[in-house]
């Protein structure tokens, strides 16, 4: 699955901007690149996998980051 450029909510609300994918330079593991969207505006990498698991909330299993609405790729090759 490509994760795709855009705006995203954690499952306890906040909303994040990633930016893309990038790839670790030691260990080639796949990294989340992408900013807070509240507070300090951190920006911040996460595990590809850990990025798209589903978590438990209630009994039910949510998407750790849902997808609100796609942005353009900033980091595109074309």
């Amino acid at each position: 699955m490509q994760l795709k450029p855009g705006l995203y909510r954690h499952y306890k609300g906040p909303e994040y901007r990633v930016f893309g994918v990038a790839t670790h330079s030691e260990t080639e593991e796949e990294v989340v690149f992408y900013q807070a969207l509240y507070g300090e505006y951190g920006l911040w990498v996460r595990p590809l996998t850990m990025f798209l698991e589903s978590v438990e909330v209630d009994g039910e299993q949510v998407p750790r980051f849902a997808l609100v609405q796609t942005e353009p790729d900033l980091f595109s090759r074309s």
